[in-house]
This record gives C-alpha cells, structure tokens and sequence, in this order.
C-alpha cells in the first residue's frame, strides 16, 4: 500500500480538484466505505482510493484488501492530509476517486420495459437528487434524467444521498428538459407532470402505461412551460394543512403507485 504524505503529491491535488468542483469529466469523489463498497460491487470502475493511514490497518482493512483487488491504485495519508482530501468535516477514513459516465437521454428513455422515467426540474439540492435517485430504483423506475437548474446526480453530496443507487440506475443529464420530453413521446412515453392541486388524483392515474414524469424543484415545483408540455398532471392528495412535500418523499410516492399498478396487471 502506498503512502503520501505531502500536498504537492499529484493525487492530492486531483482529489482536491475534485472536492474543489464536484467531479471532473467521468471522474467523481465517492466518501465513505459503504458508497465505495456499493461502487465495487456495481463494477464501477476505481481510480484511487485513500485511507485516513490509521483507518487502513483497521476495520478498514478488508475494503483495502477489495480496492487493491479491483486494480484501483489504493494509498494511505496522515489524518491531516487525508483532512484535504475529504469533502467532508468528518470524514470516515475512505475516500475514493471512480470513473462513472452519465447515460444519454436516449439510452435513458429507451432503459426498461415498460418506462418508468424520472425527470427533475431545478431540483437544486443535492441531497434531495440523490434521495430521489435512491427512491427510484427501490420503487422501481426505469431510469433518471436530470435537467438543467438541477443539482449534479453525480456530485459527491446526491452520490451519497443515492446510497449506490446511482451505480444501478441509468442517470442522464440534459439542459433541455422540453426536448427530452418530446424524445420520450416520439418513443412512445406518455408525460405526467405532479403539482401540487388540481391534478388527476394519484391513485386514479393510469400509470401502467410507459411514462415520464416530471418532477419539481424545492418551492416553485414544474416550471409553466414543462407542465404545459404534458400529457396529464398528477396531484398527491395531502391534507389541506401541508402544502408540499420533499421531492424526494413525492417521487418514492408517484413510483410506488406506479410500479403497484403495473404488479396489479402483470398479476391479473
């Protein structure tokens, strides 16, 4: 196992780099032992993984053992260092450069049968992204496209947020939301839109069907334009008391309702 021990070492400046920018390219920062163990057993591909040096010869050391095995280039950094190379105030003694590319959009709305594609508009925190990243395949999306105003599926805070989620499911990104959704109809998807009152009941929606749906950012929800492009709107019936909920707490709603009918079906 390598040691460094200086900040010059060009690896902590690429670890830095990226802390620093969120990702370069296909290159993006994974923290902590349970996302790099997810990433390994994805087959995402490792870079560099750093261990805090006290961390490597502990409870860590197993991961170690994996990383090294997997051919990713494993290195040890004292704790103050290693403090550099963490996005985090506390890390916890892992940290890992990997190679994970976005899918296209085409690759996205074509993933699965029959669709089930998310689409987040200026959905602007990160951690919101990865939940809603995390949602989906545990409730049985198809795959994700994140669209412009939207915080980066692949910035090391939705990363985590995903919980190795964004290993499995196919995640791209576009600055056109409007001309992804007019690909998704040409392939035969139909648009749903959620907000907040006045759509079709959730539970009455016909969600068996191959479907995008496109999903607001935190306080202004699916911009004017996009829900004017839909097929259908969609409304999760709250008590009149709560106005809104987490993206990420709508999301898991909409694909379980969807993924429940398409059970229904499949069984009848």
């Amino acid at each position: 196992m390598e040691h460094v021990s200086s900040r010059q070492n060009d690896v902590v400046k690429r670890f830095r780099e990226i802390v620093r920018e969120g990702r370069l390219g296909d290159a993006v920062l994974l923290d902590g032992p349970h996302l790099i163990a997810d990433a390994l057993g994805a087959g995402v591909e490792l870079e560099v993984v750093a261990f805090a040096r006290a961390a490597a010869t502990g409870q860590l050391a197993e991961l170690a053992e994996r990383c090294a095995a997997s051919r990713a280039r494993v290195i040890t950094a004292p704790d103050a260092l290693f403090a550099l190379m963490s996005p985090v105030k506390h890390a916890m003694g892992v940290v890992a450069i990997a190679r994970l590319a976005a899918t296209t959009v085409e690759e996205a709305i074509a993933a699965g049968s029959p669709q089930l594609v998310m689409m987040l508009d200026g959905v602007q925190d990160p951690g919101n992204v990865g939940a809603v990243v995390r949602a989906g395949e545990a409730c049985g999306a198809t795959a994700l496209i994140a669209g412009p105003g939207t915080a980066d599926p692949f910035g090391w805070k939705a990363l985590r947020g995903s919980m190795g989620s964004a290993f499995r499911l196919p995640v791209a990104r576009t600055e056109n939301l409007g001309d992804a959704l007019l690909t998704a109809r040409a392939a035969g998807l139909k648009i749903f839109a959620t907000v907040p009152r006045g759509g079709t009941p959730l539970r009455r929606a016909g969600l068996t069907v191959p479907a995008a749906i496109i999903l607001g950012g935190e306080g202004g929800g699916v911009t004017e334009a996009l829900t004017h492009l839909a097929d259908e709107t969609l409304t999760i019936e709250m008590r009149p008391s709560v106005e809104s909920l987490n993206v990420g707490v709508a999301a898991a709603l909409v694909v379980y309702e969807a993924s429940r009918q398409r059970t229904h079906v499949a069984v009848r």
